[in-house]
């Protein structure tokens, strides 16, 4: 039976790990409002700088080139320089692109200061699931790495609402607003206030235990863990670590090497899980969604509104992820959204194949939905956010903290994760011509993709409830 005294040290103990975790998941949230950000910037930029369809799609999604090469490099600089240097460096790439995208003056320097801001997007993407699953307990690790999720989906939501906000203060997102500028450039401005808020946090954060026994820095590790995890037997994670970390071998990219197609199994299933994760086509809504309802009859200042309610739905469904994550484990959560996914991706095929298409005065083509269409099209739509919200969403970044090695996870996370912002480079550039193909078609192909993503889950994906990262192998199995 525990005492008192010793209930409020294990309280005091959740509230550090809790408040280190939140402030590691602060590259989450930048994470989602760099790449949601344009969502309300995309009309008015194409129109500035005269864009056509291809260009469109480029300057929309070429952050997630830098995306994936952050994310690449991520993982050996977190080795050599530790997990807190890296969300530094993310940081101050972030506020760059901030300043250089909103003064950007035309689309050729605007592309190249995104892709410098997806540069501190991808590292922190690897960073923060990789040390929030170091530092955290084994018994609330599910929750606290689902902070990551959440972070985003809350930057997304903030994005949106600040893009919502500008453009209706401008009276639209083309009008001049403070100091000159338009609306749509402040929306990039904005990125500054929680680039800083990011950076501040790092510098208070104490590095990784883990990262810290690789380096021989063992006292500090010690201290770390007995400061912010509970743990009560200190000396045997310790040991526990520099087992599974094999402290006489240097680690690189090669030791993802493997039998299986030239990678380790593992390696494969986390690249597969963030393949599907951007495949299923979850951030063509928050890219292009207010273009998409303004194509439907919408007006800006109503699609923006919607997009926004949209973004508050995915909040709502993220913290019954995380309630649910450790109760009822990662892989229930994954199957539950594939077939969610595959049903309301379906629904929407099938509501736009009813949509009448309509010529602009500029040329373009879009589908006109009427009476009860626009409404199912709309349900559809957030009925898929809903079941990516509480599966794919947060459980991905969940398994990817957790499911490699020790000795390899830096390396192995930065792999995925690379994958993951190929995957949605492909999906985000390919939409316009997907749209211009037929939304019948583009949603078919994400319904496509989730119904295959319920059979890679049910075949391949292990459960990782409750384990300890230090049981983790590289030969891991569902069965």
């Amino acid at each position: 039976m525990s005492t008192p005294g010793g209930q409020e040290t294990f309280n005091r103990m959740n509230i550090r790990i809790i408040g280190i975790c939140v402030a590691a998941a602060l590259g989450g949230f930048l994470f989602g409002f760099d790449t949601a950000v344009i969502n309300g910037a995309v009309d008015a930029m194409t129109e500035t700088f005269a864009l056509g369809p291809a260009l469109k799609g480029f300057a929309v999604s070429s952050a997630l080139l830098g995306c994936a090469a952050g994310a690449w490099f991520a993982g050996p600089i977190a080795n050599r320089l530790g997990r807190v240097p890296v969300m530094l460096i993310a940081a101050g790439l972030f506020l760059a692109s901030s300043f250089g995208s909103g003064l950007a003056f035309g689309v050729a320097d605007l592309i190249a200061w995104r892709v410098i801001g997806g540069l501190g997007v991808g590292a922190a993407s690897v960073i923060a699931p990789a040390y929030i699953a170091e530092v955290s307990p084994a018994r609330i690790r599910g929750r606290l790495a689902s902070l990551q999720q959440l972070a985003i989906v809350t930057g997304i939501f903030a994005a949106l609402l600040s893009d919502a906000f500008l453009a209706n203060s401008a009276g639209g997102s083309l009008e001049e607003l403070w100091l000159g500028l338009e609306a749509w450039r402040w929306m990039f401005l904005a990125e500054a206030i929680p680039a800083l808020v990011y950076g501040l946090a790092a510098l208070r954060l104490p590095e990784s235990p883990r990262y810290l026994v690789a380096r021989g820095k063992v006292d500090e590790a010690t201290k770390v863990l007995r400061v912010y995890t509970g743990i009560i037997d200190v000396g045997d994670r310790i040991r526990a670590i520099e087992d599974s970390l094999r402290s006489d071998h240097r680690v690189s990219l090669r030791d993802l090497r493997g039998s299986r197609l030239g990678l380790k199994p593992v390696v494969w299933v986390g690249i597969l899980l963030s393949v599907f994760q951007q495949f299923v086509g979850i951030n063509v809504i928050f890219y292009y969604s207010t273009t998409l309802w303004r194509s439907v009859g919408f007006e800006e200042s109503d699609a923006l509104t919607i997009t926004v309610i949209t973004s508050i739905t995915n909040i709502v469904v993220t913290l019954i992820a995380i309630a649910l994550v450790d109760r009822i484990g990662r892989r229930p959560l994954l199957l539950v959204g594939s077939a969610g996914m595959f049903l309301s991706l379906g629904l929407m095929s099938i509501a736009f194949s009813q949509a009448t298409l309509v010529t602009a005065a500029d040329g373009t083509v879009n589908a006109d939905l009427q009476g009860g269409w626009a409404t199912t099209a709309l349900i559809a739509a957030n009925a898929f956010v809903v079941f990516f919200g509480v599966s794919w969403g947060p459980v991905v970044w969940v398994l990817l903290g957790e499911i490699f090695p020790n000795f390899i996870r830096a390396g192995a996370l930065a792999v995925a994760a690379a994958a993951q912002w190929l995957a949605n480079f492909a999906i985000s550039t390919s939409f316009p011509a997907f749209s211009e193909i037929g939304l019948t078609f583009a949603y078919g192909f994400y319904a496509f993709f989730a119904l295959l993503s319920f059979a890679f889950v049910y075949t391949q994906v292990p459960e990782t409830k409750g384990r300890e990262l230090e049981d983790m192998t590289d030969d891991i199995r569902v069965r």
